[in-house]
């Protein structure tokens, strides 16, 4: 069994990751791919040419942008080490995208049995499109089980 975690760094992504856990602990678990994706919509917004987009504003912005970067890959990091701690094989993924869609994607091409994903991600919002992420998954995921954390 392979299971693909995903996560944002919310509360709500952390309940899925415990989740996750507990599946790998009690079955027979292969490896766990724990996900996180970037929403690509966010850094979408710099292509966007406007009087009131300074070069200044767009250089914080990237700046802004690349030290999020780095709190979510650090995020992964302090997950798989407690997975490794359980000693649960573990693997993590950083990838650029539309959330729901990179997801299903990366499902397919890891033949992932079960995804775990919450039922609501970051406030604001990320809140709104977050719900519409695991909705998503929901109905494209092929060949697999979906698991949702409230």
């Amino acid at each position: 069994m392979k299971i693909l975690a995903c996560t944002d760094g919310s509360e709500y992504s952390k309940k899925a990751l415990q989740q996750a856990m507990e599946i790998a602990d009690g079955c027979k678990v292969n490896e766990v791919v724990i996900l996180h994706v970037y929403d690509s919509k966010i850094t979408n917004i710099l292509s966007y040419s406007s009087e009131v987009i300074t070069p200044d504003l767009i250089t914080q912005y990237q700046q802004m942008l690349e030290e999020d970067k780095k709190k979510k890959e650090k995020m992964l990091l302090e997950a798989k080490k407690i997975f490794q701690q359980r000693n649960i094989k573990t693997r993590t993924i950083f990838k650029e995208g539309i959330p729901s869609e990179t997801i299903i994607q990366i499902a397919k091409e890891e033949e992932i049995d079960v995804i775990v994903i919450s039922s609501r991600g970051l406030g604001g919002l990320k809140k709104v499109l977050l719900g519409s992420v695991s909705n998503s998954v929901i109905q494209e995921a092929e060949n697999c089980s979906v698991l949702i954390v409230k």
